[in-house]
């Protein structure tokens, strides 16, 4: 049983100490206006809803790579949603949107939360499960996609009004 509750410990210290940082990131990062500045910089560049959507979804990628997921969703989702609506997507459709993209930074180094989890868990390393873990995100990125270009998928549930 020791050892048990001595394995979850430092697999929880760990996960905790990756989202302490990455809080501490994203509260860097809106001092500093960092966000609001990015989305400035994404509609001067251009007024192409697709490339937009395109600009966005990468960014996202990059950020959930670095950021944890809820500290990405309070910092991005107010300055992002804007600029999704104004590209006429519906907020729940843009939502999902973003809930994948950063959904991925989950599976994703450098701080993929959930690799740390399951190294800690099988003793595997991070890099071998960085590997293991490329031909899933290439199918969530199909996914992703998908959802992006046929906003059906996100809004079915909601019925025809």
């Amino acid at each position: 049983m020791y050892a048990i509750l001595r394995n979850s410990a430092l697999t929880t210290a760990s996960i905790l100490f990756i989202i302490g940082a990455a809080t501490v990131f994203g509260t860097i990062m809106t001092i500093e206006h960092i966000p609001s500045q990015i989305a400035n910089a994404m509609l001067s560049v251009t007024e192409n809803p697709i490339l937009l959507i395109l600009i966005i979804t990468v960014m996202l990628l990059i950020v959930g790579c670095f950021m944890d997921t809820t500290a990405a969703i309070i910092i991005f989702t107010p300055l992002l949603l804007p600029v999704g609506m104004e590209l006429g997507y519906d907020p729940i459709h843009f939502g999902m949107i973003i809930i994948l993209n950063l959904a991925i930074g989950f599976i994703t180094p450098p701080i993929g939360v959930n690799l740390f989890v399951a190294s800690g868990i099988s003793g595997v390393s991070i890099l071998s499960l960085s590997k293991a873990v490329l031909p899933f995100i290439g199918v969530i990125l199909i996914t992703l996609f998908i959802v992006i270009f046929v906003p059906e998928i996100s809004l079915f549930l909601l019925g025809s009004d």
